[in-house]
């Protein structure tokens, strides 16, 4: 039997798409003195010549229980017994639960985490195997189906996970304690698994004991299948949105943007369904919202399935300039027939137009005088640009047809001449318009996104705005017949 065992998980490390383990390595050993982690360091040790690797025996004492120190005493004598080298370390685990507000079953696993990373990036090993078993692997997809989850979560534990690996996840942990006794190995007992209060010891002890007798002897297995197929699926879909994320997804600056339509339809698939996500494409909409976020916050904490509707429903609906606020300051933006996803800086993640509002602060407006045939220039440090208007022959400029269009006649400006941005209400008459417009219709017109808007220069004459940049200036001041000296406005970076 101890033969078989060591044979099945030398199969387990060997044939695994990526080996677990290769010769050479270091393998740092996981122990918490309980039967699964003890059962993880005999085998190991006993295969450790067939697999040319050296081990490390790890320890994490909690500081939870009265006898987390026994525990820590028995592990490094173990180690000292099998000649291996020991590296124990002691957590506040209570307290870190506390400060962060987690509970204290994720307090211990974020922090031993936290030491296997510790003990690889050190270079004390290359990587680090622990002793989860597919007992523990039910009992996960159970704990997961109880809370409410999706397909990724029913995916479980993985086999390997960055430097960890799990090589005892086909085991059954019975197995192991039969292992144990034959080898007169003793091991120690958590109280805690047995205190039902516990979700993780209720299934333990109460839910998957009375699935077992009164519905299926092979639900153990059965879970653990479900959570191998769900990883099979969640690897395709991977690699089906690495790819669309590539293909799709442009890099403007800090801002990643795709078209609405496009998210909605990343197979084109638009045609079954035009006016909005296609039903075939909506797991992979979804999907594909999440890797944007990904792509700007590092990872997904934190974004619920009401954040993705909410940026499914941006595309679908909503009007250029909305947005919606992601968790950890990312935002998705609409403009025009695109969505754009961008994280904000620190100081502007308190609420959703914190932006706005700190671009508002910024508005200006500098008095421009025009001397004779000397340019006037006006600096826009809000904007970074600097504003020429520059005195033109009018005779000269007919001849140019595009700065005839854009030139304004000297003598119909009248002071006071300001250069000022953009406010909410500004319209005239553009050349070659019967009727005055509203700016904001014009920007709607010419595409200019809603973020762009708050500072985008105007020029006022006599208090009315005669000039916006990029657009065609106010017929009354344009140039014409009779006119002598036309008024370039050219724009260049400070």
């Amino acid at each position: 039997m101890k033969a078989d065992l060591a044979r099945a998980v030398l199969r387990t490390i060997q044939r695994a798409p990526e080996p677990l383990a290769a010769p050479g390595d270091r393998v740092g050993v996981a122990v918490s003195g309980g039967a699964d982690s003890v059962a993880l360091l005999r085998l190991l040790d006993s295969l450790r010549s067939r697999l040319g690797i050296s081990l490390l025996v790890l320890h994490l004492d909690h500081g939870l229980r009265e006898g987390s120190a026994d525990d820590a005493r028995f592990v490094q004598d173990l180690a000292t017994s099998l000649g291996l080298p020991f590296l124990g370390t002691r957590e506040d685990v209570a307290g870190a639960a506390a400060h962060n507000k987690w509970n204290l079953e994720d307090a211990g696993r974020r922090l031993r985490y936290r030491f296997f990373a510790r003990v690889v990036s050190e270079d004390r090993a290359d990587r680090v195997a622990v002793a989860h078993t597919v007992d523990d692997q039910a009992e996960t997809v159970l704990a997961r189906l109880l809370r409410g989850t999706g397909p990724a979560g029913l995916a479980g534990i993985y086999p390997v996970a960055g430097k960890i690996f799990r090589p005892l996840l086909a085991i059954r942990r019975e197995t192991l304690r039969d292992y144990l006794r034959k080898l007169g190995q003793p091991w120690r007992e958590d109280a805690t698994n047995l205190d039902t209060t516990r979700q993780r010891a209720k299934i333990r002890q109460d839910l998957l004991p009375q699935l077992e007798h009164n519905f299926s002897a092979n639900i153990v297995r059965h879970l653990a299948e479900l959570a191998r197929f769900s990883r099979e699926e969640e690897a395709f879909w991977d690699a089906l949105v690495e790819d669309r994320f590539r293909a799709l997804v442009e890099t403007r600056g800090d801002r990643r943007v795709l078209a609405a339509q496009v998210l909605l339809h990343p197979l084109a698939l638009a045609a079954t369904t035009p006016a909005g996500t296609s039903p075939h494409a909506r797991p992979l909409t979804e999907r594909l919202v999440r890797r944007l976020y990904k792509e700007l916050r590092g990872n997904q904490g934190g974004l619920t399935a009401l954040h993705v509707e909410q940026v499914i429903r941006l595309a679908e609906k909503s009007q250029s300039g909305r947005r919606v606020e992601l968790p950890g300051g990312i935002i998705a933006e609409r403009s025009f027939g695109e969505i754009a996803f961008m994280a904000l800086p620190d100081g502007q993640r308190t609420r959703l137009y914190r932006q706005e509002t700190s671009r508002a602060k910024l508005a200006y407006q500098y008095v421009v005088t025009l001397r004779g045939e000397t340019p006037a220039d006006v600096s826009v440090p809000e904007l970074g640009t600097c504003f020429r208007l520059k005195m033109i022959d009018w005779p000269s400029a007919q001849r140019e047809t595009t700065t005839r269009e854009s030139l304004l006649d000297l003598d119909r400006l009248a002071e006071p001449l300001v250069l000022r941005s953009w406010r909410s209400g500004d319209c005239y008459r553009p050349r070659g318009r019967r009727n005055r417009r509203k700016l904001k219709d014009m920007f709607v017109a010419s595409r200019i996104a809603r973020g762009d808007r708050a500072l985008w220069p105007v020029l006022e004459s006599c208090g009315r705005v005669v000039w916006a940049r990029g657009m065609a200036p106010a017929q009354e001041v344009c140039a014409g017949k009779g006119t002598r000296t036309g008024v370039l406005i050219e724009e260049r970076k400070l």
